[in-house]
């Protein structure tokens, strides 16, 4: 994709959260995936990190706990 603007990455993760409207109706989506992903990592004790450049892309870390 594009990136993310860096004012959204703090809400990318909230439930039907979406940064174009007008995209989003061309693109299907619900708006739901990135809000799974957080809560399933946060009830396994991992966190996602979100590096974003508008015009280059973003990269998603996942970082799990060693047990």
């Amino acid at each position: 994709g594009p990136g993310i603007p860096e004012e959204h990455i703090p809400r990318i993760t909230e439930r039907f959260y979406r940064i174009d409207v007008e995209t989003s109706r061309t693109q299907k989506g619900t708006g739901l995936g990135l809000s799974i992903v957080k809560h399933i990592l946060t009830r396994h004790n991992a966190r996602l990190t979100i590096r974003s450049e508008v015009g280059k892309g973003a990269a998603f870390s996942v970082h799990l706990p060693a047990h």
